[in-house]
Formats: C-alpha cells, sequence, structure tokens
C-alpha cells in the first residue's frame, strides 16, 4: 500500500514538473520568404545560443518553443542567402525576409563585348592555352584571338583589327600597365608579331567594345593580359626550332620566383629551304631576353616585376612597281626595352590596392631606298587603382594614371631631313561601381575623365553595362560606352594640338554556358566622331577633325568540348557592315582592311594510342575593297576571298620531349590582299600594279622541345 501511494506520489510530482515547463516555455512560429514573396523550403530557424528551433516546411512556415527567456535572438540560416538575426522578446508569430546573397557560382556576369580567359575563371571562352595550341596562330596571341567573332583578317600586318577599327584602336595591357609599340617590326606588307610570349599569361580579357573606365585610349578593343603568378616548380626548357633557339629557366623559393629566357631567332636557313617571294639581302635575325620576378610581399600581397629586351634587323630588295627590273632596298631596325611593375594587396576584408608602372624606349629605323625614318619612342605610364566592396551587392573602384609618350622622329629624302617631335602627357582618373540588385541582375558604371597637354582640353566617358539572368545556364547583357584616342602618330608629329578622335559603342550580348559548351551572339553598333581628315598627312594645314563613320554588325561564337572524346572546337562567324569619311577618302566608304564576313572552325583533338595532339584551323573572309587607280570610284576595286587551312600536331616522344610541326595555308592557296599602285600612270593612262601577297605560300614550323625538371611530369605540351 505505501508502494502505490510513493509512486501515485513519484508520478504527480512529474506532471507537476512538466506542466511547470511548459508555463515557463516561449512559443515561436512564423513564414519565411525570399523578397519576391516566394516561400523558403528547408531555412534553419533557431534561437542563438541554444539547440531550439525548426526548419521550414513547403510553404515557409516553422513553429517550435524554447525554454530560454531574456535577450532571444531569432536566427534564420539558408544556403545562398544571407543569415538573419532577429532580436524578440517573447512568443509570437514572425515574419521573416531573406535577402539572396551574391555568389561567384550562381551571379550574373557582365560579358557584352568582353571574352575572359583564366585558370582559375569558371566562365571562360577562350583559355589562355588556346593561344599556344591554335593552329595557324603560330604561337602569336593576336593570331589566335583573330579566330574569335569581331576580328578581320588582315594577314598583311598581323594585328588586331576589331570590328571595324584599324590596327591602332586596338592597346594591350599587362597586369593592367600599357604596352607601347607592342609589335615586333617586320618588312613592309608582311605580319608581325606580338612581342610578349603567351607562356608568361595565367589569363586574359580581350574585349571587343564596352570596356571597363580603368582603360583608355583605344577606341575599338582592349586586349588585358594577367601576367602568372610565383612559380611553383623549378624548370629548364630548351627549344630547337627550324627559326632559331631558346632556353629559358624557372626558379621557384618558399615565397618567390625567378624566371629567364634568351632566344635567338634567324630566319636564313629557313629562307634556304623554303622558297620566298621576297628577295633578301639578309633575313630577319632577332635577340631577345626577358627576366620574370615575382616575391609574395605578405599573406595577400604580391610584387611582380618584368623586363623584356630585344634588338632586330632585315634587309631586302623590293621591285620599283612601275620598272620591275629596278630594285630598291629595304632596310629595317629595332632596338626595344620595356619594363613593368606591378603590385597588389588587400587591406582588411574588403578594400584592395594595386599599383604599377611601366617603362617603354623603342628605337626604329626603316629605309626604302634613300627615304628614311628614324624614330624614338619613350613611353611611360604609371597608375594606383582602389577597390572597396562595400558587399557581395556593392562594390567601387577608383583610380588615377599618367601616360607620357615623348617622340623624336627624322625624315630623309632627296629634299632634305625633316626632324619632327612631341612630349605628350596624358592625366587621367576613373570612377566604377557595381551593383547587383540580385543574382539575376547586375549593373555596372563608370566614368573615365582625360586631360592632354598638347591640346589643353578634357573628355569625360561616361561607361554603362547591365546583365540578366535568363535561366540557370543563360544571360543577356547590354552596354554602352564613349572611348577616345589620340590620333595616329604621324598627325600629331605634323600637328600636336590635333584634337583625340572618338567612338561610341552600343552593344547587346546573349550568352549560353553549358557543361563543356558555350554559345555566344551579340550585336552592336559604333558611332566614330571627331576622326581626322586631311588632303596629305604631311601637310598639317589640310587637317581637319571633322571624319566620321559606323560598324556594326552580329558575331556569333560556339565552342564544344563535350561531344566527342578528346576532342575541343568552336565555331566563330561575323558579319561587319562598316564606312568612313577620314584620312583622304573623298567621301564615305568602306576602309581597305574591312572585310563583311568572317568565319573561323578551330579544332583540337589528343589521340592517345599515337601521343599526339593534332590542331586544325580553317579560316575565310570576303572580299576586301581597294583603291583601284585604273578604275571608276574610290574604293571600287575588291580583292578576292581569303582562305586558309592550317594544322598542327605535337608529338609527345616521352615525358619530356615533344616534337611540334605545324604548317599554315597546307592547300597554298594564292591569297591577295590588296593592291599596290605606282605613283604615275605610264604613257597609256594605266597605273602599273602588283598584288599584295604573303612572303610565302605556306609558312613550315619543325621543333624539339626538352624540358628538365625534378617533377618528371612537366613538359611543355600544354605550350604546344
Amino acid at each position: 500500500m505505501l508502494k502505490v501511494k510513493n509512486t501515485k506520489r513519484l508520478f504527480f510530482s512529474v506532471l507537476c514538473m512538466l506542466a511547470l515547463n511548459l508555463a515557463a516555455q516561449t512559443s515561436l512560429s512564423g513564414n519565411v520568404t525570399d523578397k519576391t514573396g516566394e516561400p523558403l523550403l528547408g531555412v534553419n530557424v533557431y534561437i542563438k545560443g541554444t539547440y531550439d528551433g525548426a526548419t521550414t516546411d513547403l510553404n515557409g512556415d516553422f513553429s517550435f518553443s524554447t525554454g530560454k527567456k531574456d535577450s532571444l535572438i531569432l536566427v534564420a540560416s539558408f544556403i545562398g542567402f544571407h543569415q538573419a538575426n532577429i532580436p524578440i522578446e517573447g512568443p509570437g508569430n514572425y515574419s521573416i525576409v531573406l535577402k539572396e546573397k551574391i555568389s561567384e557560382l550562381n551571379a550574373v556576369v557582365i560579358t557584352a563585348g568582353a571574352f575572359h580567359a583564366s585558370e582559375e575563371g569558371k566562365r571562360e571562352v577562350l583559355k589562355p592555352l588556346d593561344i599556344v595550341t591554335t593552329a595557324g596562330a603560330t604561337a602569336d596571341v593576336p593570331g589566335a584571338l583573330n579566330t574569335l567573332p569581331g576580328t578581320q583578317a588582315v594577314g598583311e600586318t598581323g594585328r588586331l583589327f576589331v570590328r571595324g577599327g584599324d590596327g591602332r584602336e586596338t592597346k594591350t595591357f599587362i597586369d593592367g600597365m600599357l604596352v607601347h609599340n607592342e609589335y615586333s617590326p617586320s618588312a613592309p606588307n608582311t605580319p608581325g608579331r606580338s612581342r610578349f610570349s603567351p607562356f608568361m599569361f595565367k589569363g586574359m580579357s580581350f574585349s571587343t567594345g564596352g570596356y571597363s573606365a580603368e582603360y583608355g585610349q583605344a577606341l575599338s578593343s582592349a586586349l588585358i593580359l594577367q601576367s602568372k603568378d610565383i612559380a611553383a616548380n623549378d624548370r629548364t626548357d630548351i627549344s630547337l626550332m627550324t627559326v632559331g633557339a631558346d632556353v629559358s629557366t624557372t626558379r621557384s623559393f618558399e615565397r618567390s620566383s625567378f624566371a629567364g629566357k634568351v632566344q635567338y631567332t634567324n630566319l636564313t636557313p629557313y629562307f634556304a629551304l623554303v622558297d620566298q617571294n621576297l628577295r633578301w639581302d639578309k633575313a630577319p635575325e632577332e635577340y631577345n631576353a626577358n627576366l620574370a620576378y615575382r616575391v609574395k610581399t605578405s599573406k595577400t600581397g604580391i610584387l611582380k616585376l618584368y623586363t623584356n629586351a630585344s634588338r632586330s634587323d632585315m634587309e631586302l630588295y623590293e621591285s620599283d612597281i612601275a620598272n620591275p627590273e629596278v630594285d630598291l632596298p629595304v632596310k629595317v631596325e629595332n632596338d626595344y626595352a620595356h619594363f613593368n611593375a606591378s603590385y597588389r594587396e588587400l587591406v582588411g576584408e574588403k578594400w584592395g590596392i594595386r599599383a604599377g608602372t611601366s617603362f617603354t624606349k623603342s628605337d626604329d629605323f626603316a629605309s626604302l631606298s634613300s627615304d628614311s625614318r628614324d624614330q624614338e619612342l619613350i613611353g611611360f605610364h604609371s597608375k594606383i587603382v582602389t577597390d572597396y566592396q562595400h558587399s557581395d551587392r556593392l562594390g567601387f573602384l577608383v583610380g588615377t594614371e599618367v601616360i607620357q609618350r615623348d617622340v623624336d622622329q627624322v625624315l630623309e629624302d632627296e629634299t632634305g631631313v625633316l626632324p619632327q617631335d612631341f612630349n605628350e602627357r596624358m592625366g587621367a582618373a576613373f570612377l566604377e561601381t557595381e551593383w547587383f540588385a540580385s543574382s539575376s541582375l547586375g549593373f555596372k558604371a563608370g566614368l573615365r575623365a582625360e586631360h592632354n597637354n598638347l591640346t589643353s582640353k578634357e573628355t569625360f566617358a561616361p561607361r554603362l553595362s547591365a546583365a540578366y539572368k535568363t535561366g540557370e545556364k543563360s544571360q543577356v547583357s547590354l552596354a554602352y560606352g564613349q572611348f577616345y584616342q589620340a590620333p595616329q602618330t604621324q598627325i600629331i608629329l605634323s600637328q600636336p594640338t590635333t584634337q583625340p578622335e572618338k567612338a561610341s559603342h552600343f552593344i547587346a550580348n546573349y550568352q549560353w554556358l553549358g557543361d563543356g559548351q558555350s554559345f555566344r551572339i551579340e550585336a552592336y553598333e559604333k558611332q566614330y566622331d571627331q576622326l581626322v581628315r586631311y588632303n596629305q598627312i604631311f601637310d598639317p594645314t589640310s587637317y581637319a577633325s571633322n571624319g566620321s563613320g559606323y560598324a556594326r554588325g552580329v558575331d556569333l561564337f560556339w565552342r564544344d568540348n563535350k561531344t566527342f572524346d578528346n576532342t575541343d572546337y568552336w565555331v566563330s562567324y561575323s558579319y561587319l557592315d562598316t564606312e568612313r569619311e577620314y584620312q583622304d577618302f573623298p567621301g564615305s566608304f568602306t576602309p581597305t582592311f574591312a572585310s563583311t564576313h568572317n568565319f573561323s572552325f578551330v579544332m583540337k583533338t589528343f589521340i592517345e594510342d599515337i601521343k599526339s595532339q593534332i590542331g586544325l584551323t580553317y579560316s575565310f573572309a570576303s572580299s576586301r575593297t581597294c583603291n583601284d587607280l585604273n578604275a571608276d570610284g574610290f574604293n571600287s576595286g575588291r580583292t578576292p576571298a581569303y582562305h586558309d587551312l592550317s594544322f598542327n600536331i605535337s608529338y609527345l616522344y616521352n615525358n619530356q620531349v615533344i616534337v611540334h610541326a605545324m604548317v599554315n595555308n597546307v592547300l597554298g592557296i594564292n591569297n591577295i590582299y590588296g593592291y599596290e599602285f605606282a605613283g604615275s600612270p605610264d604613257e597609256n593612262g594605266v597605273y602599273a600594279s602588283r598584288a599584295i601577297t604573303p612572303p610565302a605560300r605556306r609558312f613550315i614550323f619543325l621543333g624539339v622541345f626538352i624540358t628538365l625538371s625534378k617533377n618528371k611530369g612537366i613538359n611543355q605540351l600544354p605550350n604546344l
């Protein structure tokens, strides 16, 4: 009996304790949605500092109780959204709205007018590796970029001609610093190459319009190259080629690395084996050396130093157009030095700083018979940029820079000597902000202001862009911008106060990025103003900055490395409609470098059975205009269409030795880039002429590449 009574008492005590505990509990309930009111399933809602909480259901509802009474903070946490921390005073029903978090994985990316490439990027269209593995590109950065939409095949220069702009309208920047005279010298009507090896870059952004306010003095395009950081391995590379040889070495330390390279190029043996259309007296010869040093200055800081020096010369004979039996001697010499220093550092969690300086000295000498031009250029660029990331939605960038260019030139002919020079100082400031309204909608706005000491005037160039994600893999982008650039060097030498030329860009872009596949289509309109017009380029009294023009078109790009095993290919097409009223044009006409249709197909595949990578590139450009002096109308002549089929193969002999072969224009098509005419007609009133063609039908390259490293898995195959 006593036992029963004790049991009843114990049961009664437990009930009382439970009742008291329940009375002390705080009941909480509510609903969690995003900013559009859409309920969120699976949100973790709890009281901070306790295990009391619940998970939202299909309708975004939650309910639970807590025994904690004082200083209650209700927390709502969900992947992809900012955590909410809500102070509460007691029981109740709470409505919580979570703000979406902007991350690199799901955020919209503003892509109008730009192709990005990086070893670390998630949305690259063209990787740095593609530069050196594209058949026909001959490991030249512009050569590979000329297979992208928006570019023109202008084989007689080898430069980047973008969306109706000429070669000087594209500027190159390394680690944010301007490169003066970035192309190596070449014989008349033969292509030059970029002075900088693609092996030194980890990523790039090739803008065909609408680029950042940080960059200026380029009417059409900016090629922004990012050099590699600290090397991870020691290695020595030896290259033996039909055009020369080079040796490079890299040494890696705990917080720094050093790399050096010497290269010698001499085409004499090659010209002895392969017939040339030109009669060479001294084949192109070049000595080149470059050094790079990288040091980690702190946990988040790095200093990069790079220098490049070269000397090149060549001599040949060019027949007189009116009298082909008369040979005119041509001589080209160049001494070049470039230095680049850049520094970047994170300051705290939200601030970043970048600073840099570059120096260029280039001495060019060119002569044709008794006429000569001797030009010295000294260029300097200094920049500092600060960026502030207020949140994952809002960021700011502000900076200032000074660009200096001093040019001294001496022209000499049978009439005498004409010295010319100018000293240009340009100061610029720029501001840019990027704001994400959501992970699907982003905006960027910028303003660039410049002052030029030669014109004593300021220019203000606004830049605007926006992007909207239309799906998980697709988005649309819009961009607008104004861009200014000083006239060509000879114009400034003759009249230093000539006003800058101007271009306005309007771009609409759609892009789809799938797993191993990408597609983009872009329409654009470009309006030119203040273009320089003249009767004769050496007559400054005829200069007038009242020229104009337009360029409009559509670019298409498709890339696929998924459909076929071990195979990567891309297809690009560009349509261009352009006219200009500038230089000595008597009206508005299509420039001679512009072709209406451009098409490229690039394919690369690795065949494991023969341990070889094979590449194939086909390029097509429709006919271009030329000013046929024997026809009625200005620029009424036409060239034939351009075709080029190129092939390369890289054979992995062993892990440290690679044999590489390449042939450009396999079919041997006689491509004609244009026509040259005599300065005066013959007795029948006819102007003698000749076609501008490549120096040879084909270019054939053979090379053996050897890598010495403790890491036996390292070789130069990725560079080929």
